[in-house]
C-alpha cells in the first residue's frame, strides 16, 4: 500500500478528517475529532502509526516482523506498521480495526452524529 492508497482508504471512512497538527510532515486522521491513524509522510519505508486492542497489539507484534511497538505514541494502546512488509489487505484490516476501536469509544453523543452523517 502506498501513501495515497492509504490516505484514500482512511479519508473514505464516516466521520473523517485530516490535518497536520503536529508538523508539516506528519498527517493525522481523526474520527469525530479521535485520532485512529497518523503518519510520517517522511519516512521511507513508509509507517503508519495506527490504534489497537492492547491484546492484539502484543499479538500482531509477536506474529508479524512489520508491526512494532507504536513509535513516539502509547506502546500499549497503539502500533507501527511498516507497510513494504504488510499486505494491503491485512493493511486496511488493521486500519478498519483502528477506526472501530476509536468509534466504540466515542461518547454517545459522538456517535448518534457519526450515525446520522451520510
Amino acid at each position: 500500500m502506498n501513501v495515497e492508497e492509504y490516505r484514500d482508504y482512511c479519508i473514505a471512512k464516516k466521520g473523517v478528517t485530516e490535518s497536520f497538527p503536529f508538523d508539516e510532515v506528519t498527517l493525522v486522521f481523526k474520527v469525530m475529532g479521535k485520532m485512529f491513524a497518523l503518519c510520517g509522510l517522511e519516512h521511507v519505508p513508509l509507517r503508519v502509526n495506527l490504534k489497537c486492542d492492547p491484546d492484539k497489539a502484543i499479538e500482531l507484534r509477536e506474529e508479524h516482523d512489520g508491526i512494532i511497538e507504536g513509535w513516539h505514541m502509547s506502546k500499549k494502546h497503539w502500533n507501527t506498521i511498516y507497510l513494504d512488509k504488510i499486505s494491503k489487505e491485512f493493511t486496511k484490516e488493521l486500519i478498519d480495526h483502528s477506526y472501530d476501536l476509536v468509534v466504540s469509544k466515542l461518547t454517545k453523543k459522538l456517535r448518534v452524529e457519526l450515525k446520522a452523517l451520510k
